[in-house]
């Protein structure tokens, strides 16, 4: 299984991004994927995820009404459209899945792959 994540950048407060991750391997793409980030000094926490079919999705409630997954199957893409950015957004963003257990993993040890982490930065 082998996820990469892109499109980070630089982008002042109230401004937005779209993430994508790219999901491959024989089971990836019929898995929930979740989204979590790590600040500087900080342990990695979750932000958001959408299950295998795309029929549901969860964010937690600091991102709550900003951010939003979605996926494209056909594709094997996964999106995070992240609104109305603020500083405390600033953070590496890292998409990934659980093989081992169904739906959206939203403690970071039940993750088993991991993309490599997206820089965003939001500045004042």
């Amino acid at each position: 299984v082998q996820l990469q994540a892109s499109g980070g950048g630089l982008v002042q407060a109230g401004g937005s991004l779209r993430l994508s991750c790219a999901v491959s391997g024989p089971t990836a793409s019929s898995r929930g994927v979740s989204w979590f980030r790590r600040a500087p000094g900080k342990e990695r926490e979750f932000v958001g995820g959408i299950s295998r079919g795309g029929g549901s999705t969860s964010s937690s409630d600091s991102v709550k009404g900003r951010f939003t997954a979605s996926r494209d199957n056909a594709k094997n893409m996964v999106y995070l459209q992240m609104n109305n950015l603020r500083p405390e957004d600033t953070a590496l963003y890292y998409c990934g899945v659980s093989v081992t257990r169904l739906g959206v993993r939203k403690v970071e040890n039940e993750i088993d792959y991991w993309g490599q982490g997206t820089q965003v930065t939001v500045s004042s």
